[in-house]
Protein backbone atom coordinates (compact mmCIF):
# COMPACT_ATOMS: atom_id res chain seq x y z
CA UNK A 1 0.00 0.00 0.00
CA UNK A 2 2.58 2.58 0.92
CA UNK A 3 4.48 2.31 -2.47
CA UNK A 4 1.29 2.78 -4.22
CA UNK A 5 1.05 6.23 -2.35
CA UNK A 6 4.54 6.47 -3.46
CA UNK A 7 3.62 6.45 -6.81
CA UNK A 8 0.51 8.32 -6.67
CA UNK A 9 2.33 11.46 -4.81
CA UNK A 10 5.25 11.12 -7.76
CA UNK A 11 3.10 11.46 -10.12
CA UNK A 12 1.01 14.12 -9.26
CA UNK A 13 4.55 15.97 -8.64
CA UNK A 14 5.28 15.64 -11.99
CA UNK A 15 2.32 16.80 -13.22
CA UNK A 16 2.32 19.88 -11.04
CA UNK A 17 5.96 20.70 -12.44
CA UNK A 18 4.77 19.93 -15.53
CA UNK A 19 1.89 22.43 -15.75
CA UNK A 20 3.86 25.28 -13.73
CA UNK A 21 7.01 24.98 -16.44
CA UNK A 22 4.14 25.42 -19.00
CA UNK A 23 2.63 28.16 -17.27
CA UNK A 24 5.71 29.69 -16.19
CA UNK A 25 7.01 29.42 -20.24
CA UNK A 26 3.57 31.36 -21.21
CA UNK A 27 4.26 33.70 -18.85
CA UNK A 28 7.46 34.92 -19.57
CA UNK A 29 6.25 34.68 -23.85
CA UNK A 30 4.15 37.61 -23.50
CA UNK A 31 4.67 40.42 -26.41
CA UNK A 32 5.03 43.63 -26.11
CA UNK A 33 2.78 44.79 -29.29
CA UNK A 34 1.96 48.30 -27.70
CA UNK A 35 5.42 49.32 -29.48
CA UNK A 36 4.93 47.97 -32.45
CA UNK A 37 1.54 49.06 -33.79
CA UNK A 38 -1.19 51.37 -32.84
CA UNK A 39 -4.14 49.93 -32.04
CA UNK A 40 -7.70 51.01 -32.15
CA UNK A 41 -11.03 49.93 -30.63
CA UNK A 42 -13.99 51.02 -28.66
CA UNK A 43 -12.73 50.84 -25.30
CA UNK A 44 -9.50 50.30 -23.17
CA UNK A 45 -9.53 48.68 -20.15
CA UNK A 46 -7.13 48.84 -17.90
CA UNK A 47 -6.10 46.77 -15.33
CA UNK A 48 -4.44 49.17 -11.90
CA UNK A 49 -1.78 47.50 -9.94
CA UNK A 50 1.65 48.50 -11.93
CA UNK A 51 3.48 51.40 -13.22
CA UNK A 52 2.54 53.14 -16.56
CA UNK A 53 -0.89 51.51 -17.05
CA UNK A 54 -3.59 54.36 -16.13
CA UNK A 55 -1.13 56.83 -18.29
CA UNK A 56 -1.17 54.36 -21.10
CA UNK A 57 -4.69 54.18 -21.24
CA UNK A 58 -5.06 57.80 -21.03
CA UNK A 59 -2.46 58.07 -23.70
CA UNK A 60 -4.91 55.96 -25.81
CA UNK A 61 -7.53 58.08 -24.71
CA UNK A 62 -6.13 61.21 -25.72
CA UNK A 63 -5.13 60.24 -28.97
CA UNK A 64 -8.64 58.85 -29.87
CA UNK A 65 -7.09 55.16 -30.52
CA UNK A 66 -10.33 54.31 -28.03
CA UNK A 67 -13.67 56.06 -27.01
CA UNK A 68 -14.13 55.31 -23.54
CA UNK A 69 -11.60 54.42 -21.05
CA UNK A 70 -12.34 51.73 -18.05
CA UNK A 71 -10.28 52.02 -15.17
CA UNK A 72 -10.43 48.62 -13.08
CA UNK A 73 -9.56 48.10 -9.28
CA UNK A 74 -9.13 51.51 -8.33
CA UNK A 75 -9.63 52.27 -4.32
CA UNK A 76 -13.19 52.93 -3.56
CA UNK A 77 -12.58 56.29 -2.50
CA UNK A 78 -10.42 57.81 -5.41
CA UNK A 79 -11.27 60.20 -7.63
CA UNK A 80 -10.22 60.44 -11.09
CA UNK A 81 -7.91 63.82 -10.84
CA UNK A 82 -6.21 61.76 -7.87
CA UNK A 83 -6.02 58.70 -10.11
CA UNK A 84 -4.23 61.58 -12.71
CA UNK A 85 -2.57 64.63 -11.73
CA UNK A 86 -1.50 65.95 -15.03
CA UNK A 87 -4.85 65.60 -16.17
CA UNK A 88 -4.60 69.33 -17.27
CA UNK A 89 -2.16 68.44 -19.75
CA UNK A 90 -4.36 66.18 -21.60
CA UNK A 91 -7.11 69.08 -22.82
CA UNK A 92 -9.33 67.65 -25.29
CA UNK A 93 -10.38 65.23 -22.33
CA UNK A 94 -13.71 64.74 -21.20
CA UNK A 95 -14.55 63.36 -17.50
CA UNK A 96 -17.61 61.48 -19.26
CA UNK A 97 -15.27 59.11 -21.50
CA UNK A 98 -13.31 57.70 -18.32
CA UNK A 99 -15.36 54.84 -16.26
CA UNK A 100 -13.67 54.09 -12.39
CA UNK A 101 -14.22 50.51 -11.65
CA UNK A 102 -13.98 50.56 -7.66
CA UNK A 103 -15.34 47.04 -6.93
CA UNK A 104 -12.39 44.95 -8.44
CA UNK A 105 -9.30 43.00 -5.98
CA UNK A 106 -8.62 40.64 -8.76
CA UNK A 107 -7.92 39.86 -12.13
CA UNK A 108 -11.10 37.58 -11.85
CA UNK A 109 -12.96 40.97 -10.23
CA UNK A 110 -11.77 43.14 -13.30
CA UNK A 111 -13.02 40.88 -15.66
CA UNK A 112 -16.44 40.66 -14.50
CA UNK A 113 -16.56 43.85 -13.15
CA UNK A 114 -15.74 45.80 -16.45
CA UNK A 115 -18.08 43.50 -18.39
CA UNK A 116 -21.05 45.21 -17.40
CA UNK A 117 -19.32 48.05 -18.25
CA UNK A 118 -18.19 46.93 -21.50
CA UNK A 119 -21.42 45.76 -22.36
CA UNK A 120 -23.39 49.00 -21.20
CA UNK A 121 -20.78 51.47 -23.30
CA UNK A 122 -21.48 48.75 -26.46
CA UNK A 123 -18.02 47.99 -26.92
CA UNK A 124 -17.61 45.92 -29.71
CA UNK A 125 -13.58 45.39 -28.98
CA UNK A 126 -11.69 46.74 -26.06
CA UNK A 127 -7.45 46.62 -25.64
CA UNK A 128 -6.78 45.75 -22.39
CA UNK A 129 -4.04 47.17 -20.73
CA UNK A 130 -1.54 45.53 -18.50
CA UNK A 131 2.01 44.94 -18.11
CA UNK A 132 3.85 41.96 -19.66
CA UNK A 133 4.03 39.90 -17.11
CA UNK A 134 0.59 40.24 -16.01
CA UNK A 135 -0.76 39.87 -19.77
CA UNK A 136 -1.08 35.85 -19.93
CA UNK A 137 -3.31 35.35 -16.99
CA UNK A 138 -5.15 38.60 -17.75
CA UNK A 139 -6.18 38.14 -21.40
CA UNK A 140 -7.32 34.45 -20.57
CA UNK A 141 -9.19 35.60 -17.63
CA UNK A 142 -11.48 38.22 -19.52
CA UNK A 143 -11.39 35.77 -22.72
CA UNK A 144 -13.05 33.18 -20.27
CA UNK A 145 -15.51 36.09 -18.84
CA UNK A 146 -16.14 38.20 -21.56
CA UNK A 147 -18.78 36.58 -25.03
CA UNK A 148 -16.82 35.62 -28.03
CA UNK A 149 -18.46 38.43 -29.98
CA UNK A 150 -16.00 40.78 -28.20
CA UNK A 151 -12.94 40.89 -29.16
CA UNK A 152 -10.36 41.40 -27.10
CA UNK A 153 -6.61 43.22 -28.14
CA UNK A 154 -3.72 42.78 -25.98
CA UNK A 155 -1.74 45.65 -24.99
CA UNK A 156 0.89 44.88 -22.70
CA UNK A 157 3.24 47.55 -21.51
CA UNK A 158 6.38 47.64 -19.75
CA UNK A 159 6.19 49.46 -16.47
CA UNK A 160 9.72 48.92 -15.38
CA UNK A 161 11.96 46.44 -16.93
CA UNK A 162 11.60 44.22 -19.69
CA UNK A 163 12.69 41.33 -18.35
CA UNK A 164 11.05 40.07 -14.98
CA UNK A 165 12.73 38.16 -12.25
CA UNK A 166 12.72 34.46 -11.97
CA UNK A 167 10.71 35.07 -9.13
CA UNK A 168 8.55 37.59 -10.38
CA UNK A 169 7.88 35.45 -13.42
CA UNK A 170 7.54 32.30 -11.08
CA UNK A 171 4.98 33.76 -8.71
CA UNK A 172 2.95 35.16 -11.94
CA UNK A 173 3.04 31.57 -13.13
CA UNK A 174 1.80 30.00 -9.78
CA UNK A 175 -0.90 32.72 -10.30
CA UNK A 176 -1.77 31.55 -13.35
CA UNK A 177 -2.11 27.84 -12.28
CA UNK A 178 -4.22 28.73 -9.70
CA UNK A 179 -6.46 30.31 -11.89
CA UNK A 180 -6.49 27.79 -14.54
CA UNK A 181 -7.89 25.48 -12.35
CA UNK A 182 -11.45 27.68 -11.85
CA UNK A 183 -10.94 31.08 -14.06
CA UNK A 184 -10.32 29.86 -17.44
Amino acid sequence: MRSRSFWILLIFSGVVVFRFYDEYKKVQSETVQSWLKTPTADCAVVLTGGAGRVREGFDLLANQNVKKLIISGVYSNARLREIMPVWSFYGNLTENDVVLDRRSETTYGNAQQSLPIVEALKCRDILLVTSRLHMYRSYRTFRATFPENIYIQKHAIIGGRYESSVWETGFEALKSLFYSFWAY
